[in-house]
């Protein structure tokens, strides 16, 4: 018998978890989404088991590498406080990471980043970022890093220096907006002018990733980000190439305010 189906069995009342708005979350619920960084991991299903669960919660279902559960702005409600977190193979009862302890507070919002290895000994680690989401005004929008990438610069770690410049930008320039992030660190989030030279098309930005300290190029990251909005507010995720043993040269992005 498979294992979700022994849960529901054992639970038969268990109540269905549905993605929702931060908004929509009550009092007793945290409120989640799960980010699959993992470079060397498989699709996962992911359960969580609460402080009074007596089995694990099926919460997210088949997210692959770079997914984002559940759709963007969503979020999911989960049981408050001291919870676990484990990631099986889809549909088997493989383990593709073993029970991770995290601490949930009631009402907040969290970006659930799992990051690090599956190979040799399941030690991925799960990042509990709380997503305390500005309302930028409508001239601006907000950014922040999430450096998920064990790897680092040049495959041996180490923290990074991040540019968000407004374009035309060949390089970096000037202060970093994030100086010295290193691995599992997330930033605040820092606003930005959406448009300042009032353009009919917004010019957008492009971001620079480079080791700590060092702005000549070659740069890991020289990509666009383009909200196309005022008032948007974006979340850039660091992470390793899949299978690899380096920093990408892409970020994924992920979309906090529209």
């Amino acid at each position: 018998m498979s294992r979700r189906l022994n849960a529901l069995l054992l639970l038969p009342s268990l109540a269905v978890l549905c993605a929702v708005a931060i908004s929509c979350g009550s009092s007793g619920q945290a409120q989640v989404r799960f980010v699959h960084a993992i470079q060397d991991g498989a699709a996962m299903d992911i359960d969580i088991t609460g402080p009074t669960d007596v089995v694990p919660t099926p919460v997210f279902s088949a997210i692959s590498f770079l997914q984002v559960l559940p759709s963007q702005p969503g979020y999911t409600g989960v049981a408050s406080g001291a919870d676990k977190i484990e990631g099986f193979l889809t549909g088997t009862t493989n383990v593709g990471f073993n029970g991770v302890p995290i601490n949930l507070s009631g009402s907040q919002a969290y970006t659930l980043v799992a990051t690090g290895l599956v190979s040799p000994s399941k030690n991925a680690v799960i990042l509990p970022i709380a997503d305390n989401i500005p309302s930028p005004e409508i001239s601006d929008v907000a950014f922040r890093v999430i450096n998920a990438s064990p790897s680092g610069p040049n495959g041996t770690g180490g923290a990074v220096d991040v540019y968000v410049l407004l374009n035309p930008a060949s390089g970096p320039r000037g202060t970093p907006t994030f100086s010295g992030v290193a691995y599992q660190q997330a930033t605040g989030y820092v606003g930005t002018p959406f448009n300042p030279n009032n353009d009919t098309t917004p010019p957008g930005f492009t971001v620079f990733v480079v080791p700590a300290g060092q702005s000549a190029p070659p740069y890991i990251v020289s990509e666009g980000i383009n909200p196309s909005t005022g008032g948007a507010v974006r979340t850039i995720v660091l992470t390793d190439v899949q299978n690899g043993n380096a920093m990408s040269p892409r970020f994924l992005e992920l979309s906090d305010l529209n």
